[in-house]
């Protein structure tokens, strides 16, 4: 028999406290897929309009936490592959360019404890296909942001 499990996420910018909490139980509930973790297909057309917000942490918080269906579907994806709890930290890096856009999205190696390529490569992708408000001065913000990754049953 097969235990359910619920993922957890915890998003942070670095700044305080966790930012938000989403747990639901895995839609994949059919035996242990055999390939690797999709990537979901970038969605730039998703609702939200960044266009109306500031540029400001809370503003950066509000849009990854709009993104966080998908995140938390590559970590899934990753759970039902491996057929096993995957816990750790995804400590990701990104630049937001002078348009609202995202470049040079990466997971880092060696502030990570989640090593698998298939999760990784999923996550960057939809990093990649974020959309952020406009930086006021024009200029690119990297910007440095950890995914702390539970299952709880």
């Amino acid at each position: 028999m097969k235990r359910a499990l619920l993922p957890v996420l915890f998003l942070s910018l670095g700044l305080g406290a966790p930012l938000a909490l989403a747990q639901g139980t895995s839609k994949k509930k059919a035996p242990a897929q055999t390939a690797p973790a999709t990537t979901p297909a970038p969605k730039k057309d998703d609702g939200l309009d960044v266009s109306k917000l500031p540029f400001t942490p809370d503003s950066i918080r509000q849009v990854m936490a709009h993104h966080m269906p998908r995140i938390q579907e590559c970590y899934e994806d990753t759970m039902v592959e491996k057929d096993k709890k995957v816990e750790g930290k995804l400590l990701t890096t990104f630049t937001i360019t002078a348009e609202g856009t995202v470049r040079s999205a990466k997971v880092d190696k060696y502030g990570s404890t989640l090593k698998d390529a298939g999760l990784n490569d999923c996550v960057v992708a939809v990093l990649s296909s974020m959309d952020f408000p406009k930086p006021p001065d024009g200029r690119d913000h990297p910007i440095e942001y950890p995914f702390n990754l539970k299952a709880i049953e």
